[in-house]
């Protein structure tokens, strides 16, 4: 039931049934709350109300599918918030969090009426229905990105959410049937993660088993019927532990307060799922809480239970010494109680208590009980500051939650620093997870890794209990490769920009060298500056593409999304109504030697050029080649061999698109090129080749063999690395040398 119902119980024995609409009607009212805000001053209960009024007048006549005012849910809510002992801008929003969207309030009037905190957390906390989205997928990941920058800059937007969300779920049965399941699984995948994310463990499972109650009703009724009666079986038991660690206590002087606890609905299912288990094999249902007064006290504490009953090796965890990451502590020990039933303990300390259940929103009761207290503060804030991190790498909405659901996972490894400094990471986060969480930089030139002083592999998985140590180097940077392994948010965006920023500045030089060649065979030298002298005739050519930015057009045209010779031909026009005239010389030359594969413009590669110039692979062109460059939309520039099928079909239906590219006199790398190597079926004929081509100074990057019945020869399929020609005339030669080969040649694309 939600809070406001709850708040009228209490009527004494013999007083007539109240009326539906009277129910409702005090349900509405602001008695409904008072009571729960005894902690906030007078003044700050009048804006409260003040809040109230606005939120009542503002759902006048609007009514909930229950049929009550729709105003018993914000107040639900705000009371959820108050139990968080929120403060009265948190209570306010809480009130108001469905102006803006439902009542067509807008954030002006808000500021105006209730200061700009309010009115910014109930801006954080409106869907954006309001604009196009072309997917209700689209639509969510906006809305969500939005909800969570605004939680990461003021977490009690978050606060308040997830009291609407609990609210919303406890009144599910009464929307309409064909909404439980989409609700019920974006709760269990969004918001219950967060929810556990921020230690807010209480709503957590209570998120989590209202979600199964209307995600799989007829498994959650079973389940509860057969906990039910195993409850019913086992009180005896659970009694008698009870009083054995009662008079265990006692006789040792220590003041504890013990309380059941008994496994989630959900937690139970999911165990039974995942572990492919009976209910009759699930033996931890039931354990016990202890509190104690101090820290000291719960290892005490543990030392009592493990004189009483006999701990199960493996089952004893500190997470007072090593806190998760949203800053839970207690310690957990399992151990066999009578009749042989394994029992699960807690014991924690009651600041621990309230943090346990509480999570990040203790801040707000320790505050509430002393103010100088700064405990909350370091709850959660590492993941929310995380947020903001993985946002400013991350444009797009879909990306961005891709990389936040990443992180929502509750397991987490704890491992160490050469320093001594631990740090928690997702199950499954590798070296280069650990060196982006330490920073940035250090993620960006990691080069090798020594884990508890060994050298491993970056992609190395961490266990707990790991040293790690990070070896940087300025040359290094981040590999695509990367993004096959890493297991963070963080890493993964600080990756993807990097990589789309290289891509970038690639593009647009490559973009700048593009224009400047179709310019000159439009009869001008030279690319005009970006200077005040022809800053209007930028703006206009950047009007008439649609681009904001010089920088922005010179990317697109290097990535083929504009098309160098037309914007050059515009250029060229805006010039002459200045005045200035094509170079007839320049023009002439250029016209002259248009029909040659390589005109005096032509654009140099030198291997240097990464991801804004690919290779293409129907034909691996290397220095010494004739080539051609075609730009593909949106994937720069593909070179092929002149005489390629491929790059020809191409030229006859785009030819447009197709640019004159030449080799640099001394390319800086290696380049990739088929060869097929026809062998005789001998023995050991395959490392004889490997060797020679090896011997050669050619790399091989792949290798594949016919796939056919024995023979007596067979074909060996390489990609090596040569340098040019000259050098792939030689390995081919020293291949036809080698004994038991019969043939070897350069692999013909096909026509």
């Amino acid at each position: 039931m939600s809070a406001v119902v709850k708040s009228q119980s209490g009527a004494p024995k013999g007083t007539p049934r109240p009326s539906p609409a009277a129910l409702n009607a005090a349900a509405a009212s602001f008695a409904a709350l008072t009571d729960r805000l005894d902690y906030l001053s007078a003044e700050d209960v009048e804006q409260v109300r003040r809040a109230y009024r606005f939120a009542d007048e503002a759902h006048l006549g609007q009514l909930r599918n229950s049929g009550e005012p729709y105003i018993t849910h914000p107040i639900a809510v705000a009371a959820q918030c108050a139990e968080w002992k929120l403060d009265a801008q948190a209570l306010m929003a809480a009130l108001l969090h469905d102006a803006i969207e439902d009542c067509g309030v807008t954030k002006s009037e808000l500021i105006e009426r209730f200061g700009a905190p309010v009115a910014e957390l109930v801006d954080g906390l409106t869907k954006l229905d309001k604009l196009r989205f072309n997917t209700r997928e689209e639509n969510q990941a906006e809305s969500f990105r939005k909800m969570l920058l605004a939680m990461a800059r003021d977490v009690r937007v978050i606060l308040v959410k997830l009291a609407d969300r609990t609210h919303n779920m406890r009144t599910l049965e009464d929307a309409p049937r064909e909404k439980w399941a989409r609700i019920s699984r974006e709760t269990l995948e969004i918001y219950a993660p967060i929810a556990h994310r921020l230690g807010l463990n209480q709503t957590y499972r209570e998120l989590q088993d209202l979600s199964f109650r209307h995600l799989r009703p007829w498994r959650y009724a079973i389940l509860a019927k057969a906990v039910a009666k195993a409850r019913g079986r086992r009180r005896d038991l659970i009694q008698k532990v009870q009083q054995e660690l009662e008079i265990a206590f006692a006789g040792a002087g220590m003041s504890v307060r013990i309380a059941g606890r008994e496994k989630t609905l959900y937690s139970i299912y999911r165990k039974m799922e995942e572990k492919h288990l009976s209910f009759a094999q699930v033996t931890d249902i039931y354990g016990f809480r202890l509190i104690v007064p101090t820290v000291i006290a719960c290892y005490t504490g543990l030392g009592i239970l493990h004189q009483m009953y006999k701990p199960l090796p493996g089952k004893f965890k500190d997470h007072i010494a090593i806190a998760k990451l949203n800053g839970y502590q207690s310690l957990h020990t399992t151990l066999v109680g009578p009749a042989g039933v394994s029992v699960e303990f807690q014991l924690r300390t009651e600041a621990m208590h309230v943090v346990a259940e509480s999570g990040v929103a203790a801040h707000w009761l320790y505050k509430a009980a002393e103010p100088s207290a700064a405990t909350g503060d370091r709850l959660g804030t590492k993941w929310l500051q995380s947020l903001l991190d993985i946002q400013d790498e991350t444009r797009d909405a879909a990306e961005f939650w891709d990389h936040v659901k990443v992180d929502l996972f509750p397991d987490a490894v704890y491992v160490f620093t050469p320093k001594s400094q631990i740090l928690a990471l997702p199950r499954g986060a590798t070296v280069v997870d650990f060196a982006y969480a330490i920073h940035s930089n250090i993620g960006d030139h990691t080069s090798a890794a020594r884990i508890n002083g060994d050298q491993v592999p970056l992609r190395t998985e961490l266990k707990n209990g790991d040293v790690v140590e990070v070896i940087t180097a300025p040359v290094s940077t981040p590999n695509p490769a990367w993004l096959g392994f890493v297991r963070t948010g963080r890493a993964r965006s600080k990756i993807r920009h990097y990589l789309k920023t290289l891509a970038h500045a690639e593009s647009e030089g490559l973009g700048e060298k593009l224009l400047a060649q179709a310019l000159r065979a439009e009869g001008l030298g030279n690319l005009p500056e970006d200077n005040e002298e022809h800053q209007q005739i930028w703006e206009k050519l950047l009007r008439f593409t649609g681009n904001r930015s010089r920088s922005e057009l010179l990317t697109d045209i290097g990535l083929g999304k504009r098309i160098a010779t037309i914007v050059a031909k515009r250029l060229m026009a805006l010039l002459a109504e200045r005045g200035e005239k094509p170079d007839a010389l320049m023009l002439s030359r250029e016209r002259f030697t248009a029909h040659e594969a390589v005109s005096q413009g032509a654009v140099t590669l030198d291997g240097s050029e990464n991801s804004s110039v690919r290779f293409a692979l129907c034909c691996r062109p290397i220095p010494d080649d004739p080539i051609v460059g075609y730009l593909g939309h949106g994937e720069g520039l593909v070179v092929h061999t002149d005489a390629c099928g491929v790059g020809q079909r191409l030229r006859h239906k785009d030819s447009e698109r197709f640019f004159a590219v030449e080799w640099a006199d001394e390319p800086v790398r290696p380049f990739e090129t088929g060869v097929v190597i026809t062998v005789r079926n001998d023995k050991g004929v395959l490392a004889r080749v490997a060797a020679t081509l090896a011997d050669a100074e050619a790399d091989i990057t792949h290798v594949e063999m016919a796939d056919e019945t024995p023979q007596d020869s067979t074909d060996l399929r390489f990609v090596i690395a040569v340098r040019d020609r000259t050098h792939l005339e030689a390995v081919l030669r020293a291949a036809r040398r080698t004994p038991s080969v019969l043939a070897a040649a350069r692999t013909v694309p096909a026509p």
